[in-house]
């Protein structure tokens, strides 16, 4: 299976708790079809970088997930379908990119500067 990061943006006219239960729907369709999803952020209301649908906000929210490559056409055919969504984008993650946010997942690069030179200092 391989690793897959999705970014989905939603429209700003949604309350809080439509956006995360629109979240919660894509969610769903990646684990009913055999996806192990393997963290999940929500980025809140962000402004964009140029207006949609003469919307200059949305609901960001980022999925990474394992899944078969059978799933992301499924699961873009329903997000294409779904009103709500604004932009959406899918990447393939390489070992590179895995290993990277398996670091930032643990916390590597949120270590503050100042133990980096007390460190270097002893």
């Amino acid at each position: 299976m391989q690793q897959y990061e999705i970014v989905i943006v939603l429209t700003p006219l949604l309350s809080v708790d439509a956006a995360a239960e629109g979240i919660a729907k894509f969610s769903k369709i990646l684990t009913d079809n055999g996806a192990e999803i393997v963290q999940e952020d929500n980025w809140g209301l962000r402004k964009l970088a140029y207006p949609i649908q003469k919307k200059t906000t949305g609901y960001y929210h980022l999925t990474e997930f394992r899944a078969p490559g059978d799933l992301i056409n499924k699961l873009e055919i329903e997000l294409r379908r779904d009103e709500r969504v604004l932009r959406f984008l899918t990447i393939a993650l390489d070992k590179h990119a895995i290993a990277y946010n398996e670091k930032k997942r643990s916390g590597a690069f949120n270590q503050k500067k100042s133990v980096k030179t007390e460190e270097a200092a002893n």
